[in-house]
């Protein structure tokens, strides 16, 4: 038998363990199905719209979070070179550019493999780390698409840290 091919029964289905978090946590959200739920969460920069989607042929729960910016046709080959440097410096999880919406998009995913139960902590982990990343480099993709800087610029300048009170 291929590894692939063992029957996992689960005693819940992951998305329901998200509506819970989401619902005990009075976050807005709308369950688009019975594989994925989207989450609207307000951050500092900007709202992100938080997709996960139960992904049962890989046994894995697929995070994606947007963001509302929208990268101007001109500034796609600066903003590759931003995600480029943002993506090596990630330990978990990833950022795309969406081509044809000019969207940029946080994603990660969660591999349930054998019929493992997706935990309430595991969900906040999940979430909380893809919005501190979306939150870190946020204004890293604003300086490229609106101030038309380096990407190397762009991210020395969000990740700019004051040390010392005054």
């Amino acid at each position: 038998m291929s590894l692939l091919e063992i029957d996992a029964s689960r005693d819940s289905h992951p998305v329901d363990v998200i509506e819970h978090v989401a619902h005990s946590n009075d976050w807005a959200f709308e369950r688009t199905g019975d594989d994925e739920i989207a989450i609207s969460v307000t951050g500092s920069w900007t709202d992100y719209h938080v997709s996960f989607s139960w992904m049962e042929d890989f046994e894995a729960l697929h995070l994606a979070c947007a963001f509302d910016i929208k990268v101007k046709k001109s500034c796609f080959p600066e903003t590759m070179r931003l995600l480029s440097l943002i993506n090596e410096q990630l330990l978990i999880g990833h950022f795309d550019l969406w081509e044809q919406e000019g969207a940029v998009m946080f994603r990660q995913s969660l591999l349930l493999c054998g019929g493992a139960e997706p935990t309430d902590q595991q969900v906040e982990v999940l979430l909380s780390s893809a919005l501190e990343s979306c939150e870190s480099y946020y204004q890293a993709f604003q300086f490229v698409n609106w101030s038309g800087v380096s990407a190397r610029e762009a991210l020395d300048s969000a990740l700019f840290e004051t040390l010392g009170t005054a």
